[in-house]
């Protein structure tokens, strides 16, 4: 009988004792900051806390405090941080906090199967060379207006058709338009292809966005990425990675064979190239491989739509709430006289430059992002001990509604904030910036490449609403932002009236 209880609690006791070596936090961490409980990264698990809820809640005191805790995330205890000081530290040296993701990370992983080496997450002579070939397609001097206004209108008109469905007070769920929208104008302006997903629901590409974004998003696998070597016994991760590859195969093929790629094929380089003739030009020559080139492809679909999709689905919640700034944007708009915007007009058109930055400020997309490793042992803002290979990240929520930072109405939303004439707000939004204070986009040398396109494709399509309808939140419909990955609020309705 001895032998069996002997043989019984070691049973039991062995995988006890490997999961605490799994999750216990090493030794050489920093000592003089926080953790923060393993279980508030596993809260999706059990709850639908948002993720302004669970900040609040258990982060916004020990990084406001500290300005950095020890947290879990994607199988390892990593650094967070939300002090501008520190912000800008690791911002500016990137030979310390290099740039590393799921690729290195994980590489594994689901996730990593589905971003690859990219040129968001790459760093040294490999991001050099991704920069060369896609930065000139990703910060064009002028990208054209006409498919993001066309697209505009397109979906004001299918959103006031929705509405026509509706019963008399209710409203029309925003986000399956939204994503529809945000795909179909950056194949126009990034892919030089027409996917006809706003026209027409039911694109499998579009289709295998939501997919994606609820297999990727699952509280489980997103912290204990290590199950995802098991994928073979483990139906769901087997699952996971097919759709995966059934995305990047089907965006290759769509975007390869395109109907618009014999006409530009005998055309010489011109500053009407957009990205993917620089990808497929660099691709030729045998500059970058076919899976650097797939890499890249599935990021330029991924984060050129992902971003403006959410914030747009934020500012109906926000500007639907809030009529008298609904109403103060429309007056601005209106008063120009104009239905198709011009950049100059665009540009000097102040109240619809702070409203889309303070949209930013509230509800960034991508809320936290952590994708720097230690190159070497460092000191954190000179404060803050982190050793090397240590995982290293950000959180704009935080440092954006830090009323040490922002003021005491950090947590209000006030466009008047960033100025009154279009030199004083893009002065303040530049130097938010640099401080750390603000950093929707990132920062300093890997600051977002897409961001001046993101904020003319907010414009332009905020410009058209305003213009065309009003809008106000479903009475029933109550707040609740997303509990982790990208923010925003949650099956948002609105109801629409023409103009």
């Amino acid at each position: 009988m001895a032998p069996l209880v002997f043989y019984a609690t070691l049973v039991v006791l062995l995988p006890v004792i490997a999961l605490y070596q799994y999750v216990r936090i090493p030794s050489d961490m920093p000592k003089n900051i926080p953790s923060v409980p393993i279980y508030v990264s596993l809260l999706g698990l059990w709850s639908d806390m948002g993720q302004d809820e669970i900040y609040d809640r258990w982060l916004r005191e020990p990084l406001e405090r500290y300005g950095a805790v020890k947290i879990w995330f994607a199988g390892r205890w990593n650094v967070l941080t939300t002090r501008p000081e520190f912000l800008t530290d690791m911002f500016r040296h990137e030979d310390v906090y290099a740039k590393a993701g799921s690729q290195k990370k994980i590489p594994w992983s689901v996730i990593a199967s589905l971003v690859g080496d990219n040129i968001i997450n790459s760093h040294g002579d490999t991001w050099k060379l991704y920069t060369s070939v896609m930065k000139p397609g990703l910060q064009k001097r002028v990208f054209s207006t006409k498919p993001i206004l066309d697209k505009a209108r397109t979906l004001v008109n299918l959103f006031l058709k929705e509405q026509e469905k509706a019963t008399e007070e209710g409203g029309v769920l925003v986000d399956p338009l939204v994503q529809r929208f945000a795909i179909a104008v950056m194949g126009e302006s990034f892919l030089d292809i027409d996917f006809g997903c706003l026209e027409k629901p039911g694109a499998r590409i579009e289709v295998l966005q939501t997919i994606i974004k609820r297999t990727l998003f699952k509280p489980l696998f997103f912290n204990f990425p290590a199950l995802d070597k098991f994928h073979y016994i483990i139906p769901q991760r087997k699952r996971a990675f097919a759709i995966m590859k059934e995305f990047e195969d089907l965006l290759y093929d769509l975007v390869r064979n395109r109907p618009r790629k014999n006409l530009k094929a005998e055309e010489n380089p011109s500053e009407d190239d957009l990205v993917i003739h620089m990808m497929e030009r660099a691709l030729e020559e045998g500059r970058i491989t076919d899976e650097q080139f797939r890499a890249n492809l599935k990021i330029v679909f991924l984060t050129a739509h992902e971003n403006v999709q959410q914030l747009l689905s934020s500012t109906f919640w926000e500007l639907g709430k809030n009529q008298v700034i609904q109403d103060r944007l429309r007056e601005e708009v209106l008063a120009t006289g104009i239905s198709e915007p011009t950049h100059e007009l665009l540009a000097n058109m102040p109240y619809l430059t702070s409203t889309i930055y303070e949209l930013l400020r509230i509800y960034p997309p991508v809320s936290q992002l952590i994708n720097r490793v230690t190159t070497r042992p460092a000191q954190l803002g000179g404060k803050v001990y982190i050793p090397e290979r240590t995982w290293v990240g950000w959180n704009a929520y935080g440092v954006q509604m830090d009323p040490r930072v922002w003021g005491p109405a950090a947590d209000q939303f006030i466009p008047e904030r960033w100025g009154t004439s279009p030199d004083e707000i893009q002065a303040k939004y530049r130097r938010e910036g640099v401080r750390g204070n603000y950093i929707p986009f990132n920062a300093h040398t890997r600051k977002c490449l897409g961001q001046g396109y993101a904020l003319l494709e907010m414009k332009i399509v905020l410009f058209e609403l305003v213009r065309r309808v009003r809008w106000d939140v479903d009475p029933n419909y109550k707040l609740k932002l997303t509990s982790g990955g990208i923010l925003a609020p949650l099956l948002c309705k609105v109801r629409f009236s023409e103009l």
